[in-house]
């Protein structure tokens, strides 16, 4: 597991010190990593929750905790336009800064930092999915995505010089199945961890608490959709690591690579039945922590380099990606999402095709079926659901009269209520219709509280203090003056994850 990052336009979390973590942390970007309009953010809300909570325990302003449901708040993300469903949670603040602070006291957040060292000994298992903070002009989920690139796609594709296999699998439900005292386990051993099971100096137990408190108690699962998540979960997934290099010194091996991104495995072997081993010893390692392998994406391979690149990226390289005309450009992409629905390589597809509807001007009877087309993709894909919502604002334009353009939106919004849980969707088709209608009604608690509704987002009714009550008011994350002065057609910075060109990523 490398505690640094291989380029200078980003740092791994484990090289900044405590005072750094925590401002990277309680980052708006950090504590939720949903796409979302840029009049919703969180900076003002966590800053409000810090300084409440600033030389105070929780415990003391609050009571009672584990007694109430519905403590975070949850948006469904449909997952594959069907029957799966992935839900993105927003942390109760309260309790998410409570955690922050613990974590990211200066004791903690060293003896955190030096276990992770442990993990790392092994140079031939690396972790390649530390959280990591971006010190170019992009954000730091766009250095995130470009790690994966750079350290997981383009190293894989190097290591055929060395390997002649690779053996990928990946963890069923990772967060939904972690065991939240191995958290603890993880960071002091598990005999430690059981000795002292009731000591809340060890930070093990800190942040077990934590996650109890804000899940009605459950031991089962972790919340996914922040960074703060995502390192957590990796103190589980480098103990796994820790324990795979032993077991894989036990067996005697010593020609393989291991690269592991979150709870995805590449297993790079020369000698396919090392791979069986390995895959084996991963296998038996995540089971004592609760988890398993995902059987159907389990697969060896002995062509490596095709190995190393998406299924979905290397079919979009090998066709042809436009036309000339607007609609048949739009039918490739459709055609993609048909074959490779979710992908990344669709959603940069579509990106290509907002810049080139930014610069162009279907004809006006075409307007209505590329508006059918692009919302097809959408309920069928909802990985696109922002930047299919930032073409739509697009389309809405070019209708000219406001009564077809809301008569169209309600089409819609009709389409999409065939669909259960869509409040990610319900979110951008907001921003695409915001400029046209402020009071077109959508359910989602999040498009409520942006037309000035009143509605809590998250059960604070277990906190006895009215400061820290109010400093969590729902209501801030909406920034009225950016949400008043919003232009009608959603432009690139709004839904692009890399401010500059990124060649080459496909997502």
């Amino acid at each position: 597991m490398n505690a640094t990052t291989s380029a200078s336009s980003k740092k791994s979390i484990l090289e900044l010190p405590y005072d750094e973590a925590r401002k990277f942390f309680l980052k708006p970007t950090s504590y939720c990593s949903l796409d979302l309009p840029p009049y919703i953010g969180f900076g003002g809300l966590l800053d409000d929750v810090s300084s409440a909570l600033t030389g105070k325990q929780l415990s003391g302003l609050s009571s009672g905790v584990r007694d109430h449901h519905d403590v975070n708040y949850t948006i469904f993300h449909n997952k594959d336009g069907r029957y799966a469903w992935r839900p993105f949670q927003l942390i109760h603040p309260a309790i998410y800064v409570s955690l922050v602070q613990a974590m990211t006291d200066e004791a903690q957040w060293n003896s955190i930092c030096a276990r992770f060292q442990e993990f790392s000994n092994n140079k031939k298992i690396r972790c390649l999915s530390l959280p990591v903070v971006s010190t170019s002009k992009e954000k730091d989920r766009a250095e995130q995505v470009s790690q994966w690139w750079q350290e997981v796609e383009q190293r894989s594709i190097q290591l055929s010089l060395e390997y002649d296999y690779v053996l990928e699998t990946d963890v069923t439900d990772c967060y939904g199945a972690i065991y939240t005292h191995s958290i603890a386990w993880a960071l002091h051993t598990k005999e430690e961890a059981k000795k002292k099971r009731r000591d809340n100096g060890l930070v093990g137990n800190v942040i077990d608490n934590h996650i109890q408190d804000m899940r009605h108690g459950q031991t089962n699962g972790i919340p996914q959709g922040s960074a703060l998540m995502n390192f957590i979960a990796e103190t589980v997934l480098g103990l796994a690591d820790l324990e795979l290099s032993q077991r894989i010194e036990e067996l005697g091996l010593s020609d393989y690579q291991v690269l592991r991104y979150r709870d995805d495995y590449r297993v790079f072997i020369n000698n396919p039945q090392d791979g069986d081993a390995i895959a084996k010893a991963i296998t038996e390692i995540t089971t004592g922590l609760g988890l398993k392998l995902n059987p159907s994406k389990t697969r060896a391979s002995s062509d490596v380099v095709r190995a190393s690149i998406r299924g979905d990226k290397l079919a979009w390289m090998g066709r042809k990606q436009r036309e000339k005309d607007l609609q048949k450009h739009l039918l490739i992409v459709h055609d993609h999402a048909t074959n490779h629905p979710n992908s990344g390589s669709l959603v940069r597809a579509l990106s290509d095709y907002h810049k080139r509807l930014l610069k162009s001007k279907p004809r006006r009877d075409g307007v209505m079926p590329l508006i059918a087309i692009v919302v097809d993709i959408a309920y069928r894909n909802p990985r696109t659901y922002p930047i299919t919502a930032a073409i739509l604002s697009i389309l809405l334009e070019f209708l000219e009269d406001d009564e077809v353009k809301k008569s169209t939106v309600k089409r819609i919004q009709q389409k999409f209520g065939k669909l259960p849980n869509t409040g990610h969707m319900q979110i951008w088709l907001q921003r695409a219709t915001l400029p046209i209608d402020k009071d077109i009604a959508y359910q989602e608690a999040i498009c409520k509280l942006v037309t000035d509704e009143k509605v809590s987002l998250w059960n604070s009714d277990w906190i006895s203090s009215n400061g820290l009550k109010a400093a969590v008011d729902a209501i801030k994350i909406v920034d009225t003056t950016i949400r008043d002065q919003l232009a009608p057609v959603i432009q690139s910075e709004e839904v692009e994850l890399f401010l500059s060109n990124v060649e080459g990523y496909y997502g």
